[in-house]
């Protein structure tokens, strides 16, 4: 049976409405498969869950504030994101949990899929009726997700961190 693992962090409380609003017209399948988020680990970094888990309950990090850049096309313009080029927080937090276990994480720039090209095509037309919506930059993320999916199906939530205040 195959199945993934990712720690995420979710969009929270009023600061998502508008990008959900967005994933639910323009790419209801990815809607449906999971909330809007920003993927923190990645299955093959999470693998040795146990110690993820240990480092996770060592964390002495507060809610993190991830800030984004202009709204982007990705994939040959089929996608759409928010993608941050300036998250020290969550490069911090990234390497915390991965302590031990990956010495040098790999470069993961911190992004929102508002329409995924796996299941969504953006158009010109699409991509600006987006554009004119008043989407937010700046979101704090205060827990840690442990998601799982398996074959293709919905996400399905395992366990929820709270970043100490």
């Amino acid at each position: 049976m195959e199945i993934r693992r990712q720690l995420t962090l979710f969009l929270q409380n009023e600061s998502s409405e508008i990008v959900e609003k967005i994933r639910k017209k323009y790419n209801p399948k990815q809607f449906e498969l999971i909330k809007a988020h920003v993927t923190l680990c990645r299955e093959d970094e999470i693998e040795n869950l146990d110690q993820i888990l240990t480092n996770i309950a060592s964390l002495k990090e507060k809610a993190i504030t991830i800030r984004f850049e202009k709204l982007e096309r990705f994939d040959n313009g089929k996608g759409v994101y928010l993608k941050s080029d300036d998250a020290q927080e969550y490069h911090k937090l990234r390497q915390q949990i991965l302590k031990t276990i990956i010495d040098s994480p790999r470069e993961q720039t911190p992004h929102i899929t508002l329409m995924h090209p796996r299941n969504s095509i953006c158009d010109n037309e699409i991509f600006e009726k987006i554009s004119t919506e008043k989407i937010p930059l700046s979101f704090t993320f205060s827990e840690i997700s442990l998601i799982e999916q398996e074959k293709g199906e919905k996400w399905k939530l395992i366990k929820t961190f709270r970043l100490t205040n």
